[in-house]
């Protein structure tokens, strides 16, 4: 954890390994991420980093009826990604335009979204990049999709996860986010469902009743920014692949190193922990550089929100323009990519030094 320890950590990978790589131009490989123990790893067993983009867009386009993306998914746009030396993506989805409804149009719902979101998957894959699918929007039970709920509905949701790891269980370079953010409900409800809502065992369940083994993460309550008891209401899981998700931001609760250590670095010495969503609320980067040095020190990967050409008005925004133009946020965060190089991979603290993995 940070600290002296961690400082001279650094210091020695530093001294054993040379200054971090920047990755050659060579072409990339179709990743392979899993799970052992509390590492992601890659298909040789290898401890893997996740350290990502979330492309949002695929949630809220097709109920606004902007498209079925909010801006291109092209090759163009995929190898603006690339430039930043990312090695994952993260696509927030909307259950309802996935499943279909009637409510829906027909041209931006059901087989024409599935088919889309699937082409671009494996473009991103295609690239190197691993996929993190995740349950971004859900509907109440006498509407479609348009906002964030507390958590995921029974039935609508636990088919759509039925539907999407089907469809997915055979790419290896994927990840299941189960539910974006729960909120305004008990641990209990979080693993066992309440009132309609689905717990995340079943939505779990689901996942692995059509076959998929991939990590599924599952991120914890307030808006996904609380792991405190995320541990003891662990679910079960056949695929011993779950893998716990956080969303940190500066206006949050939990904004501190000690805070990290005691909240998440605990839990992420017993499964993978992934950052999915964090970011500056003001666009200067200070926060986010100092969790992202924490979680290189401790093993944790992260995904910054969002690449998406908001100038900040609408959350943190990486980038002013598609062509991967940087936001002041988005240059800290590129900059730390680009630096870090890939391969992504943790290095192991032993007593007296650091040996690369």
């Amino acid at each position: 954890m940070p600290g002296i320890n961690g400082l001279l950590a650094v210091f020695l990978l530093l001294t054993l390994t040379g200054t971090p790589a920047i990755a050659d131009s060579s072409p990339r490989v179709t990743p392979f991420v899993g799970v052992d123990a509390e590492r992601l790893v890659d298909e040789n067993g290898r401890p893997v980093q996740l350290r990502g983009v979330n492309r949002a867009g695929a949630e809220y386009a097709c109920v606004q009826e902007l498209g079925l993306f909010d801006g291109p998914v092209d090759d163009e746009a995929i190898a603006a990604m690339v430039s930043w030396e990312v090695n994952s993506v993260r696509l927030p989805l909307n259950e309802d335009c996935w499943l279909g409804s009637p409510a829906l149009n027909e041209t931006l719902s059901g087989a024409a979204y599935r088919t889309t979101v699937t082409e671009y998957a494996d473009r991103l894959a295609a690239a190197g990049l691993v996929v993190i699918l995740d349950l971004h929007w859900t509907g109440r039970s006498d509407a479609v999709a348009r906002e964030q709920q507390p958590m995921a509905r029974r039935g609508r949701s636990t088919d759509f996860w039925t539907s999407v790891a089907s469809e997915f269980r055979d790419r290896h370079w994927v990840v299941f986010d189960a539910f974006n953010e729960p909120h305004d409900i008990s641990w209990e409800c979080w693993r066992d469902g309440c009132e309609g809502y689905a717990g995340m065992q079943d939505l779990v369940d689901a996942i692995r009743s059509a076959g998929a083994t991939q990590p599924i993460v599952l991120s914890g309550l307030e808006w996904g920014g609380d792991l405190r008891r995320w541990l003891e209401y662990r679910p079960n899981d056949p695929a011993e692949a779950l893998v716990a998700g956080v969303h940190l931001y500066d206006f949050k609760r939990c904004v501190s190193d000690s805070c990290w250590d005691d909240e998440i670095g605990s839990v992420a010495e017993e499964v993978p922990v992934v950052i999915t969503e964090f970011g500056d609320s003001d666009c200067n980067g200070d926060f986010s550089a100092d969790l992202m040095s924490w979680a290189d020190l401790s093993g944790v990967s992260y995904v910054a929100w969002a690449w998406n050409p908001w100038n900040c008005d609408g959350g943190p925004a990486l980038i002013s323009s598609f062509d991967g133009t940087a936001t002041r946020f988005g240059e800290v965060i590129r900059d730390r990519f680009r630096a870090r190089g890939l391969p992504v991979e943790r290095p192991v603290l032993i007593p007296g030094g650091v040996i690369p993995v």
